[in-house]
Formats: C-alpha cells, structure tokens, sequence
C-alpha cells in the first residue's frame, strides 16, 4: 500500500538504547496526537477484547551520526514546511510535561540540541529533507 504522507523518525546514533527508545516513543506520540487521520481502528481478538489501535502506516526510524547531520534534517524539514517533533537533550533530565515545556521554551531552533525530531508530511517533501540519511539498524 502506498501511503500519500511519510513519516520518519531521526535520533541520534550516540544515544544509549534506552534513550533512543524513549525518544522514538514520545516523538510516535506526537503525530499520533496531531494527526487522527493516522489513527487506525481498535483491534479485537476472537475474545471480543478490545485493544489500542496503532498508527497506520509504518513509521521508518533513520540514524544521525552527529549533531550537524540531526541539525541539517531539521532545517530542511523546516525549509519544505513539513510538520516537525522535537526531543532536546535536556529532557531526559525532566520530569514531567511542565518541565518538558521550560526545557523547549529555553532555546531557539538555532541552538537547541536535538538528538531526536520526527518529520510528516507529503512524502516527496519528506524523502527530500532526508536525503542522504540511513535508516537505524
């Protein structure tokens, strides 16, 4: 099935495990939040349980392999107006959603440090923005 919009998640390489995870978690969050049009329905199983529905379509995870190739993702996901998630470093320090929200407002997009943003939307726009990056293995 071919999809009309992408979406893709880009975290840094450095990060441990544990942090990449919690960061592809909470960015998968924020278009599934924003966009119901990814939403796909509950399941249920032959019990008649009800389960949460995942998104849609597939989410394609890549990997940046410093701080300048994150950065030049972002600017040119920005460049082509597609809809944008971030998670900053400092935001493993925090708590909650308040302290999430300090943390952001402390920075400008020129010096943030990013080690992880999702990016959706048209998916010519979205593949130009990742040129050049590889998916996370």
């Amino acid at each position: 099935m071919q999809f009309e919009n992408k979406i893709a998640i880009v975290i840094k390489d450095d990060l441990l495990d544990w942090q990449k995870l919690n960061v592809a978690s909470f960015l998968a969050s924020s278009v599934a939040i924003q966009f119901p049009e990814t939403h796909g329905r509950p399941f249920v199983n032959a019990s008649a349980s009800e389960y949460l529905p995942f998104i849609k379509q597939p989410i394609l995870i890549y990997k940046a392999d410093d701080q300048a190739q994150i950065d030049r993702t972002f600017s040119r996901a920005k460049q082509r107006e597609l809809k944008i998630g971030i998670y900053t470093e400092p935001l493993f320090a925090t708590k909650n959603e308040d302290e999430n929200h300090i943390e952001i407002s402390k920075f400008t997009d020129d010096n943030q440090t990013l080690v992880g943003i999702i990016v959706y939307g048209k998916k010519r726009k979205v593949d130009k923005a990742l040129n050049g990056m590889k998916f996370h293995k």
